[in-house]
C-alpha cells in the first residue's frame, strides 16, 4: 500500500500495520469515580489545604473544568470522598458486631477498626486529616462518636446486669472507643506488633478494667484531702 505526500514522493505503508490505539472515553460515571480515587489519594498524602484541583486535574488527565463540573470545587470533592469513608468505616464494624457476649463483641469492635487501617490506609489518612471546612458531621470523630453509641448499648446492659450506673456507659464507651482509635492512629505508621495481637491487648486492658470497675470511684488525691 502507497500513501501519496507533498513534492509527489510517494511511501510505501507495510500491510496489517496497526493503528495508534484510540484513546477510550471515559462515561460521566466513571470520570467521577476516577476523581474521586484520586482525590482521596491526595487528601491522604497532602491533606485538604495542600490539594488542589490543578493537582487532581493533571492526575486525571484532564482539564480543571472537568472536575469542577463533577463537584462543584474542591470542597465537594472533599466531602464526597470522607462520606464514603465515614460510611466504609461504620459499614465494616457494624457487620463485624455479630457475637452476643459483650467481650467478643470488644474484640469484634476493635479487630474492625483496625483491619480498615491495614486494608484502606488512604481513606484512614484522609478521616483523621481535620479539616477546618467539615461540620461534626463528617470528620474522623464524628465517626468515632458513632462507634461509641454502639458500643454505649453494650455497655449498658452489661452495667446493669452487674449493678452499675447504665448512665455512665456513654462516658466509658467513649473512652474504649478513644483508646481503640488513637492506638490505630500508631498502629498505622509502625505496623507491629499483628493487628490481632493489638486488638487482643487493647481488649485485654478495657475488659479486665471493666470487670473490676468501682462502683463510685473517687480520685485518690481527692480521698487525702
Amino acid at each position: 500500500m502507497t500513501d501519496g505526500s507533498a513534492g509527489g514522493h510517494r511511501r510505501t505503508v507495510p500491510a496489517g500495520a496497526a493503528k495508534p490505539p484510540s484513546r477510550v472515553r471515559m462515561s460521566a460515571g466513571q470520570r467521577r469515580e476516577q476523581l474521586i480515587s484520586i482525590g482521596r489519594q491526595i487528601f491522604a498524602e497532602k491533606g485538604f489545604d495542600a490539594t488542589s484541583i490543578e493537582e487532581v486535574a493533571s492526575r486525571a488527565k484532564v482539564s480543571k473544568p472537568v472536575v469542577y463540573e463533577h463537584f462543584g470545587g474542591k470542597e465537594g470533592l472533599y466531602a464526597v470522598v470522607v462520606d464514603r469513608e465515614v460510611r466504609a468505616l461504620l459499614d465494616r464494624i457494624t457487620t463485624a458486631l455479630t457475637a452476643g457476649h459483650p467481650h467478643e463483641l470488644l474484640e469484634q469492635a476493635a479487630l474492625a477498626l483496625l483491619t480498615y487501617i491495614e486494608e484502606e490506609t488512604s481513606g484512614f489518612r484522609v478521616l483523621v486529616r481535620e479539616s477546618p471546612l467539615m461540620s461534626a458531621t463528617g470528620n474522623f470523630s464524628s465517626v468515632m462518636n458513632d462507634v461509641g453509641h454502639q458500643v454505649e448499648h453494650i455497655l449498658g446492659a452489661e452495667f446493669s446486669s452487674r449493678g452499675y450506673d447504665p448512665k455512665l456507659a456513654e462516658l466509658y464507651s467513649q473512652a474504649l472507643v478513644g483508646m481503640v482509635a488513637l492506638t490505630g492512629r500508631w498502629w498505622l505508621e509502625v505496623r507491629k506488633p499483628r493487628k490481632e495481637t493489638v486488638a487482643a491487648h487493647l481488649v485485654n486492658l478495657a475488659w479486665n478494667g471493666l470487670s473490676h470497675l468501682e462502683a463510685k470511684p473517687e480520685l485518690i488525691t481527692r480521698r487525702r484531702g
